[in-house]
């Protein structure tokens, strides 16, 4: 199949997969007002007691980015395990359909849908106080490490809706995801949490991806270490996650519609 021929059913997929969650108004609300909501009860309820060094807001929205991306990404893995499972899937094998492009369709909208997220957290954060002191260069960066990050969280969603039973099973995914991040420095720094969340806190993907979106916007990172050291550890386990989940996903999807 040529190249143009896989362009276009990409295209066509991105656009079922778009026009799917505009078809699911419940979970399309929820994934962008939940970051939101979140953002108020932590700025306005519980900033007043965390102590952070600062301004919770200018704190805290970095963190509700990248937890906004871990929900995005559990919908990525419901919505490919429920076309895996209801036999959509073997549909389009049965048409001369380009098969990456089924994962591609699902891969863009959900970049697509994560950045809509992303951009309203950023605008009302903005909205109830938050002032990044950066330059635009360094908004530049930002975006692009957000971009990475969720393209990344993408296909690892992908490769547990492959792997995942059902779309109850790939559910729980968000859970996870959603969780991850609270045990890290989303939130409150990892020196206040007990020895052994802070252990944790530190070495988990999300710290360093929150600190250098911190470190980017508001010049400095809640853990001391350099931005520079915060970016190439967060750049590594993008890529990581990136490479691992590709590998899987691609596998599955083979494995699974090889018959």
């Amino acid at each position: 199949m040529s190249l143009a021929y896989a362009v276009t059913d990409s295209r066509i997929m991105v656009a079922r997969c778009l026009r799917r969650s505009l078809r699911d108004p419940e979970a399309f609300f929820t994934a962008l007002m939940l970051p939101i909501v979140l953002m108020l009860l932590f700025v306005y309820v519980f900033g007043g007691a965390l102590n952070t060094g600062g301004r919770y807001v200018d704190y805290v929205v970095p963190g509700l980015i990248v937890l906004c991306a871990g929900f995005g990404a559990g919908t990525t893995a419901v919505s490919l395990a429920t076309d895996m499972t209801n036999g959509i899937v073997d549909r389009f094998r049965s048409m001369p359909i380009s098969g990456p492009s089924i994962l591609i369709g699902q891969i863009v909208a959900s970049l697509a849908r994560n950045l809509i997220a992303t951009a309203l957290v950023i605008g009302v954060g903005l909205g109830i106080g938050w002032r990044p002191t950066t330059s635009g260069l360094r908004w530049l960066a930002a975006v692009a490490m957000i971009i990475f990050f969720v393209f990344a969280l993408s296909w690892l969603a992908a490769a547990v809706g492959l792997l995942a039973g059902g779309p109850e099973a790939a559910n729980s995914f968000t859970f996870v995801l959603m969780f991850i991040p609270y045990v890290s420095t989303a939130f409150v720094p990892a020196g206040t949490m007990p020895a052994v969340l802070r252990g944790f806190a530190e070495h988990q993907p999300f710290t360093p991806i929150i600190e250098t979106m911190r470190g980017l916007w508001m010049g400095q990172t809640s853990t001391g270490v350099e931005l520079g050291h915060e970016a190439w550890v967060a750049i590594a386990y993008c890529l990581g996650i990136l490479v691992v989940s590709y590998a899987c996903a691609s596998w599955l999807f083979r494995h699974r519609t090889a018959a």
